[in-house]
């Protein structure tokens, strides 16, 4: 269905916003997981575009280095993951974060969960920069659209819920320059919450697997437009006054949407 939607709106680009390889990401570059899950299962020509990746908990469960190999794009070239990068485009700058290494739990995990913190050791000094290099981004962008992409969910009443760490760190970076759309997944759910008192809108497309977990946490029906336990994904088109979300199911179905003009604001 994500190819037949693709196939009515034609898009430039597709993001995944993580946990790319379940469980534990790629064992090596030569693992047959990348083609399984993503060369072999992605087929529609619509969907024969670039993807964007971001790396999730998941993804750091395994060869995380894999993911990042060029090699993986000689595979396949409409592969591309980053720890944390820029799109820019004609409309939109799209800011990539890297957000497991800012989670606790992850580093005091039992010895049989282990994680590859290859290239983020020392943690503060890994974070500290990716704070410091979005936010002298954010401040540098002239574009009408500022749009973070994350794994993690910054707010959510699903499973997972708020991440504490990034609430106390990224979020007021994101607010004090005024970023339009935080998009995330790790929540397997579709959802969207809009804060009263800021125009920054919280995405969760997360409906790919897993779905169906059948709970939801308590939440303001004010803030909360839409939360939707099951498969599914996100679309969102982009002018460069206007943008417009639509939240589909696996059959197609239309289960939210959501627009905005610069200077106006509609639900």
């Amino acid at each position: 269905m994500m190819a037949k939607i693709g196939g009515q709106m034609d898009p430039d680009f597709i993001i995944s916003t993580g946990d790319n390889f379940y469980e534990d990401g790629l064992t090596g570059i030569e693992d047959p997981a990348f083609e399984e899950s993503f060369s072999n299962i992605y087929l529609g020509p619509s969907l024969q575009k670039q993807w964007y990746s971001v790396l999730g908990n998941h993804d750091y469960r395994g060869d995380v280095l894999a993911q990042l190999d060029p090699i993986l794009r000689q595979k396949d070239s409409k592969w591309l993951c980053l720890r944390s990068f820029i799109l820019n485009t004609d409309v939109a700058e799209f800011f990539f974060i890297d957000t497991t290494p800012f989670v606790d739990k992850y580093f005091f995990r039992p010895e049989d969960d282990k994680y590859d913190w290859r290239g983020v050791l020392p943690r503060e000094e890994y974070l500290s920069n990716q704070l410091k290099h979005l936010d002298t981004a954010l401040k540098e962008s002239s574009s009408n659209w500022k749009i973070v992409v994350g794994h993690h969910t910054l707010k959510s009443a699903g499973d997972h819920g708020i991440t504490v760490e990034l609430e106390e760190r990224l979020l007021p970076v994101l607010q004090e320059n005024n970023v339009d759309l935080y998009v995330n997944g790790h929540d397997h759910c579709l959802e969207h919450i809009s804060s009263p008192d800021s125009p920054l809108q919280f995405l969760t497309s997360g409906g790919g697997s897993k779905a169906w977990r059948g709970n939801v946490r308590p939440w303001s029906p004010e803030e909360l437009k839409l939360y939707y336990d099951g498969q599914g994904f996100m679309t969102m088109k982009l002018t460069k006054y206007d943008v417009y979300i639509q939240f589909y199911d696996i059959v197609g179905d239309i289960l939210h949407q959501w627009s905005r003009s610069k200077g106006f604001y509609s639900t």
